[in-house]
């Protein structure tokens, strides 16, 4: 494995991590028991952007 399969093995597995845990938020929210709301909108920030450098880093283009 090189560098970059490692990377984006790792980077993966943060991302299915923090699905799981905006899974979690969104349930503690439905059942009141989330004060920061906040922390759902900084989670999907942190996959938005651990998406875009796994895209960037492999060099897929969408056009």
């Amino acid at each position: 494995m090189n560098k970059k399969t490692k990377l984006n093995n790792k980077s993966a597995e943060e991302i299915l991590q923090l699905k799981k845990n905006l899974l979690n938020l969104r349930f503690q929210k439905f059942t009141g028991q989330l004060e920061k709301t906040s922390e759902i909108k900084i989670t999907k920030k942190k996959i938005a952007r651990l998406k875009f450098d796994l895209l960037k880093g492999t060099g897929e283009k969408n056009a």
